[in-house]
């Protein structure tokens, strides 16, 4: 409905209208003006004006089918629907050929959420519409709307056979393929689009994202690659081509390509965290610091740039500096257990063993499972003498592990150390059971329980052969 007028005899019209309202006089628009000055101040948002507009519009036109249906469009705005339905009813005896009329039923009856209805009016739309590719887009959205994305998919297409550079249908027939699980299927009918439209900086784009999704990453950078010779200003296809890059260990190309996107606009601290991560991999540690340090100087909130720098300096064994930046990290996400776990395998590496057990007790708290951070904290709670606690935090464990020879000879040890005989050989028994040639697992932890005669002729007599 809004008409393509030159920019420059539109901005007349707007500044006409505007003038008009200021000094009172009645000026003449005629009616397509008004339907562009209305439908200019619907989209700034601005409906006290496009009320007053439409009201002069009428007063001087008040035949005008286009004026009336946009006061429909401004009546379903305000969700005056029935008002609206009620007028569309009268321009239907009038116009009874007029697609924009089942246009706007259809776009009632979406409000109203009964998206078949809509579809229904749609679907009478195409009849008499010369702008089939909107009205299929229209559908395509109802379908969206009711959770069918095979019949939604199929229209969006249907839209871009019609106008293949309908960019919004052509998201949404990705965005379709992609809920289906049809990344393959998607990457061969971008191949058929690009055929069509080869200068779609779009479909390349949308291209590599899906060849980087099935892990394709040859394929990803040269769609990448593609997007950006079309659009070299492109920053969204840069960023995606460092990451492809990254995923072949082209680590050079890729920080390349992040560092166009610093120059194309403010730097992000997602770029700057992945030249660092490039850098590093390279083995030039200076740089990567450097980039690690520009991340959370533009995002100190950033928590993944802190524990960059945190894993930075694990890496060099320096726990002190690694200690520090883990703390900030923490203090922006308390609840992240990766973060836990790193805080405590720190302080083991400085025997900072009471640290180290708050640090994997906070880990399994905010649901770290993993076999080693049980027995990492275990192995704090031993080397504290909490020998009770490190026994109840194994039972734990073991409903997650249920058949762990680790769990058993942990807690063979622990019953052991504590002169629960029967205890200690009953878990002892199921540990070689599980696996006899990790019995020296007693040797290492449990060295006095390990030593002792009746433990060898124990784990000798399961060992001897039948």
């Amino acid at each position: 409905m809004h008409l393509d007028h030159d920019e420059e005899d539109y901005n007349l019209s707007l500044a006409k209208f505007e003038s008009m309202l200021k000094t009172n006089k009645v000026l003449f628009f005629d009616s397509e003006e008004f339907e562009e000055i209305i439908l200019h101040y619907l989209d700034m948002g601005k409906a006290t004006m496009a009320k007053k507009a439409l009201k002069l519009g009428l007063e001087q036109h008040p035949k005008s089918t286009g004026l009336k249906l946009v006061q429909v469009e401004m009546l379903v705005y305000e969700d005056k629907l029935d008002q609206a339905e009620k007028l569309l009813n009268e321009l239907y005896a009038i116009e009874p050929t007029n697609e924009e009329i089942f246009i706007q039923k259809a776009n009632i009856y979406s409000k109203r959420d009964k998206h078949e209805k809509a579809v229904e009016f749609l679907q009478i739309a195409l009849k008499y519409t010369e702008d089939l590719a909107d009205v299929y887009n229209l559908i395509g959205m109802e379908y969206l709307f009711m959770d069918n994305l095979e019949l939604a998919k199929a229209n969006f297409i249907k839209c871009l056979e019609e106008d293949f550079e309908d960019q919004s249908a052509l998201y949404n027939v990705v965005y379709c393929f992609e809920f289906l699980d049809q990344n393959l299927e998607a990457i061969e009918y971008l191949k058929t689009y690009i055929d069509r439209n080869p200068y779609s900086e779009i479909a390349w784009h949308q291209s590599g994202r899906l060849y980087y999704g099935v892990k394709d990453y040859e394929n990803a950078v040269r769609a990448f690659e593609f997007a950006t010779y079309i659009d070299d200003e492109f920053l969204g296809a840069f960023m995606e081509k460092g990451k492809a890059l990254e995923r072949l260990k082209r680590h050079e190309e890729a920080i390349e390509s992040y560092q166009r996107t610093i120059e194309l606009d403010d730097p992000t601290s997602y770029a700057l965290l992945r030249i660092g991560k490039c850098y590093e991999k390279l083995g030039n540690k200076v740089e990567a610091l450097k980039y690690f340090n520009k991340t959370v100087h533009e995002d100190p909130l950033l928590d993944k740039g802190w524990i960059a720098i945190t894993d930075f300096y694990v890496r060099q064994k320096n726990y002190q500096k690694a200690l520090f930046y883990v703390n900030k990290a923490l203090a922006i996400d308390d609840q992240n257990r990766l973060y836990w776990k790193r805080f405590a395998t720190i302080n083991k590496a400085m025997n900072l063993f009471e640290e180290a057990e708050f640090g994997y007790r906070k880990a399994v708290e905010f649901g770290d499972y993993q076999l080693d951070t049980w027995l990492f904290w275990v192995d704090m709670m031993q080397n504290m003498g909490e020998t009770n606690n490190a026994i109840l935090t194994l039972i734990q464990a073991s409903e997650y592990f249920p058949e762990e020879c680790e769990i058993e000879y942990r807690l063979s040890g622990l019953h052991f150390s504590l002169h629960e005989e029967e205890k200690g050989n009953f878990h002892l028994s199921n540990g070689l059971r599980l696996n006899s040639k990790h019995s020296t697992i007693l040797a290492e932890l449990f060295p006095r329980v390990w030593e002792r005669p009746s433990v060898q002729k124990y784990i000798a007599k399961h060992q001897k052969p039948e």
